[in-house]
């Protein structure tokens, strides 16, 4: 199972931009649906997921500011970060777990999308 991620870009500080992951693959169905960020020198963290039946959790710094939402028809997850601060400037990767078709589990990583929040 693939993810994509799209979205990401540079935005000043106070704006806003919305991630998309799509999955793609094999999938009979996608349990939670997640993102994560890595910025350079720091480990990667969880800033937010959301599971199969839409109940969600956040990581502190962001809450407030960003909504994590899916689309299970369309295989997607969305991040809307709004009241962007620099500090959120890092590579954000979806991830996400579930069942093939052949009833086998998979757990997948997107291939990263940069976010750049100028001062």
């Amino acid at each position: 199972v693939q993810l994509v991620e799209s979205g990401g870009g540079l935005v000043q500080a106070g704006g806003s931009l919305r991630l998309s992951c799509v999955a793609s693959g094999s999938i009979f169905s996608i349990n939670a649906m997640g993102w994560y960020r890595q910025a350079p020198g720091k480990q990667r963290e969880l800033v937010a997921a959301i599971s199969s039946g839409g109940s969600t959790n956040y990581a502190d710094s962001v809450k407030g500011r960003f909504t994590i939402s899916r689309d299970n028809a369309k295989n997607t997850v969305y991040l809307q970060m709004n009241s962007l601060k620099p500090e959120d400037t890092a590579v954000y990767y979806c991830n996400s777990y579930g069942y093939t078709g052949d009833y086998e589990v998979w757990h997948s990583w997107g291939q990263g999308t940069q976010v750049t929040v100028s001062s």
